[in-house]
């Protein structure tokens, strides 16, 4: 007693509780910077994964094109039947005009590969659309060949070996000497979102890949959303709590972790081999997609019902209500912004998926988009896998571009789900 009165810092309560105190303050501090920390290496990453997308496709977004007059002589396209004309003679007399050096056959040849080998049929289109160009000219923008294309951007090294390049020092003497002439330009590849896929990088596209999407994923929510919220209804409000429900709960819980390639697997065993649905088409992808999104929306569902306060039912039995009514008209409004949410979510993720579409046969070569849920298509993520695997060299920044342009339908759908989240909350 008499040390503690001579030397009162060394028990003082005083003292003990603000060392407490401090050791607590640190323990916060620490606390706040490791979730600091975790959300500055999330968005690093994140950072580190869009700039490696955007600088190996952001090229894939302009196409170089070349303006060309092309003479429509009446020898090579007949009037009266203009789709069959000699579209082949048309072009390289145009190229050829280009550069008059060129006075052989064969150098005529080698020129016209500067474009497209599609420019025919831009050629014949233009012509079938407009007849009256026979006897003259009609000027077009080409896209030129995928070689050429990547000579423009830079990404072919002009002072390597010529036996190293697939161009040679003749054919890069001829571009130059078209973009000396003003004919050579660089717009905005609008071909990447309205073209089709094609064999060549120049003109491929993904519009039959996001057509074949957007019916997926609308099979998909058809089937998904009404069936998960209805089995959710049930389990939730109705089901007796047995050990049947707790099995049920259990596979449904379980199937969320299920790998998607065995939905895929399911899918070609049932939809195509037993019921002989068509291979490749939108409606199987769908019917697949559901499968995979049904267990998160059945359980998104459950937990949003459960969140809602059961003063909202018995507020509803109060008033004299059926259980079919509160359920209806009072828990579901309730639970409506997580219902949605979630299963925008899902359908996100499933949009995501590879693996069980390329099972079912959606990554066929596609060159025009589907016209309904029964014919053949492809999906933006296989068609990402189609060029990931092409060895051609303009499809490497088109596969960066692919999933950007997935990405972005990804980010579209997020941010419908919490649009429709807050506005949801406000009506509720």
């Amino acid at each position: 007693m008499t040390d503690a009165l001579l030397n009162p810092s060394a028990s003082s309560p005083i003292k003990a509780g603000a060392g407490l105190r401090r050791r607590r303050n640190a323990a916060d501090f620490r606390l706040r910077m490791y979730g600091l920390a975790a959300i500055s290496t999330a968005i690093l990453l994140l950072g580190i994964l869009l700039t490696t997308l955007v600088l190996g496709g952001y090229q894939a977004f302009v196409q170089t094109h070349i303006r060309v007059t092309f003479p429509i002589s009446a020898e090579n396209v007949d009037a009266a039947n203009p789709a069959e004309g000699n579209f082949r003679a048309v072009v390289s007399q145009a190229m050829t005009s280009l550069l008059p050096a060129v006075d052989t056959p064969a150098e005529a040849r080698e020129i016209a590969k500067i474009l497209t080998n599609n420019t025919q049929f831009f050629v014949r289109d233009a012509i079938v659309g407009d007849p009256s160009v026979i006897g003259g000219t009609v000027t077009l923008n080409i896209p030129a060949a995928d070689i050429f294309d990547q000579l423009n951007k830079g990404e072919v090294d002009r002072n390597s070996p010529e036996q190293n390049r697939r161009v040679d020092d003749q054919q890069i003497a001829w571009f130059d000497d078209l973009v000396s002439q003003g004919l050579v330009s660089t717009p905005f590849n609008w071909a990447l979102i309205f073209n089709a896929d094609s064999r060549f990088p120049e003109i491929a596209g993904l519009s039959g890949a996001i057509v074949g999407t957007f019916y997926a994923i609308l099979v998909c929510f058809a089937i998904s959303f009404p069936t998960g919220i209805a089995a959710a209804v049930y389990l939730e409000e109705f089901a007796p709590k047995n050990r049947w429900t707790d099995l049920v709960e259990v596979n449904i819980n379980n199937l969320a972790a299920v790998p998607s390639i065995i939905f895929g697997l399911l899918g070609l065993a049932i939809f195509i081999q037993t019921f002989g649905l068509p291979r490749s088409a939108p409606l199987v992808g769908g019917l697949v997609l559901a499968l995979m999104a049904l267990p998160t929306i059945i359980i998104v569902t459950r937990n949003a019902l459960k969140a809602v306060p059961p003063s909202i039912r018995e507020a509803g039995y109060g008033m004299g209500a059926s259980k079919q009514q509160v359920i209806m008209h009072h828990v579901l409004p309730q639970a409506l912004p997580g219902i949605m949410t979630g299963t925008i979510l899902a359908l996100a993720h499933a949009l995501g998926e590879t693996a069980p579409l390329l099972l079912i046969g959606m990554n066929a070569f596609i060159t025009s988009p589907p016209g309904g849920i029964l014919e053949a298509s492809t999906a933006l993520p296989t068609q990402i896998y189609i060029w990931a695997d092409s060895p051609e060299r303009g499809f490497v920044a088109r596969t960066s571009a692919g999933i950007l342009v997935l990405l972005a339908f990804l980010f579209v759908m997020n941010g419908m789900a919490i649009y429709l989240r807050s506005r949801l909350q406000k009506r509720a």
